[in-house]
């Protein structure tokens, strides 16, 4: 190409000098420079939301399904920049970026200073609660009423102090029955209760009815910043010539890992011989305190525990996460894990274990009942899981870096994300346990076998504080165990479509704290 401009401009200089010395011919015209064709400008674009955009296009789990996530998109500027500009962060990642948000990804979050965005789950450390942990029951029988059960009240917190206790059924909000169109109002800064004097379930038809009186009180109800100890109960049932330990852990929190450590030597100092798990109101948490959690229960300190699957982007990240001696020690700072040792696993080494579950058990501890499956029998009692069988770590602006090292982040602002980042399996990499429905919908879930499954409705009445045996699932287990009956069952078991329904629960689910620690522990 240089060679051919190069003769055409020697040809026309020969042929200028040729003719220039005739005086008829016009003076020789200098050549016009011609006009460069404007480059197009380029669309400026929100800097935080580019980094919501790039990031989520690189790890989000379900990327190829999203079309606004797609390589290509950003190819056309006018188009990248309109997705991006005129909102803020949280309204353009849940409201273009998600993949069938609220079904096929009910998970991923976004949050700004440590404050959960728009979601349920969080990460950081202290929070404010009301410490009443709750499940609402329509109650049945034409009534458009609703009540809540106490799950368990969180010490030191608002309720606590007020004197409510697990068990408890609330009929009032600020005076005024509870409704599906209030009930949100126990979520609330700050509420009144009223309890019941006397509340009972029954099965009518296929149904459950749920019949109260009520209390002359309205107990005043505030959040308060707490920070909530997962290790909510521990108790040995000494029953039929068995130890059996009893303990309830409400959340996967890795600033936890020491207490849950000391919590299992001394159930070995204890000599427990059997163990029922309590896992009903946990909804996940920390990969690390979960890998920890099965090895101080088997005893295991080597196998495979968990396969993650990444998108196609980042295929070599998939891989197994096995099980360890030891378990690291973090606290939690300003929202971020920070290591501060290493502990060795103390372990009971059981044979089996017994794991009660519910429609809040989720994520990591869904994770608990299929990968340590694999490793030791795990028996479950209660009723369907979430079906959670997905997890996270958390992405910052740090583009240099992956979007992963909180060290290298952009501090002019403080968004972070939490989306869907992996699938987890257990070591066989078997498919995800699901339940059909009467409908005929089939959903991923864990459901008990049939002579293990306990009604939500059936708590109430009979749920009091953690360790009573007329706590339907803690009966059933504690059966199974010893062989001998524990207490009568007042209310029967019935398949129905009634829907109890849980609070926001306040759970990050199965997510990675640690990436450089993960990478250092996963096998191909």
């Amino acid at each position: 190409m240089n060679i051919k401009k190069y003769l055409f401009a020697a040809a026309l200089g020969s042929l200028t000098l040729a003719t220039s010395c005739r005086s008829e011919d016009p003076a020789p015209q200098p050549t016009p420079t011609p006009t460069p064709t404007p480059t197009p400008p380029t669309a400026t674009v929100d800097p935080v939301n580019e980094f919501v955009w790039k990031a989520m296009n690189s790890w989000y789990y379900w990327q190829a399904n999203v079309p606004t996530l797609a390589d290509s998109y950003k190819n056309d500027a006018a188009k990248y920049a309109a997705l991006l500009n005129g909102k803020t962060p949280d309204k353009l990642f849940y409201g273009s970026l998600l993949y069938e948000y609220g079904k096929t990804d009910r998970f991923s979050w976004i949050e700004n200073n440590n404050k959960i965005i728009e979601a349920s789950a969080r990460t950081a450390e202290v929070e404010s609660i009301t410490g009443l942990e709750l499940s609402l029951f329509p109650k049945g029988g034409g009534s458009a009423n609703y009540v809540a059960l106490v799950n368990y009240v969180v010490p030191g917190s608002s309720g606590a102090n007020a004197g409510v206790k697990r068990g408890d059924v609330i009929t009032k909000i600020n005076g005024t029955y509870l409704t599906k169109a209030n009930y949100g109002g126990l979520f609330g800064d700050s509420f009144t209760i009223t309890r019941a004097e006397t509340a009972t379930s029954a099965v009518v038809g296929n149904a459950y009815v749920v019949t109260t009186t009520d209390k002359n009180e309205n107990i005043p109800i505030v959040k308060t910043s707490i920070d909530e100890n997962p290790i909510a109960f521990y108790k040995v049932f000494e029953m039929g010539g068995k130890k059996i330990g009893y303990l309830v852990y409400n959340g996967f929190k890795i600033d936890y890992n020491d207490e849950l450590n000391a919590q299992f030597a001394k159930m070995k100092a204890d000599g427990i011989t059997d163990l029922i798990l309590d896992l009903r109101y946990n909804g996940g948490g920390s990969l690390t305190s979960a890998s920890g959690l099965a090895t101080m229960i088997s005893g295991n300190t080597s196998s495979n525990y968990v396969y993650m699957e990444y998108n196609s982007k980042h295929t070599n990240w998939n891989g197994y996460d096995p099980l360890s001696p030891n378990i690291d020690i973090y606290n939690v700072v300003n929202g971020h894990p920070e290591k501060t040792g290493t502990q060795p696993i103390n372990t009971v080494a059981l044979p089996k274990v017994y794991v009660l579950v519910s429609y809040q058990t989720a994520s990591a501890s869904e994770l608990t009942v299929i990968a340590l499956n694999k490793i030791i029998p795990v028996e479950t009692i209660g009723y369907v899981t979430v079906g959670k069988f997905v997890g996270s770590h958390t992405l910052y602006d740090s583009p240099n870096d992956n979007w992963i090292i909180y060290e290298k982040r952009n501090t002019s602002h403080n968004w972070k994300l939490q989306p869907i980042t992996f699938k987890y399996y257990n070591s066989a990499r078997e498919p995800h346990p699901t339940v059909t429905y009467s409908d005929g919908t089939v959903e991923e879930g864990i459901l008990p076998k049939s002579e293990n499954r306990i009604h939500p409705y059936q708590w109430i009445g009979n749920v009091k504080e953690f360790g009573a045996t007329t706590d339907p699932e803690l009966k059933r287990a504690l059966e199974l165990i010893t062989g001998q009956p524990v207490s009568r069952m007042a209310v029967p078991f019935v398949e129905t479509t009634q829907k109890v329904i849980s609070q926001e629960k306040n759970t990050s689910g199965l997510h990675i704290d640690d990436i450089n620690d993960y990478l250092r522990r996963k096998r191909n």
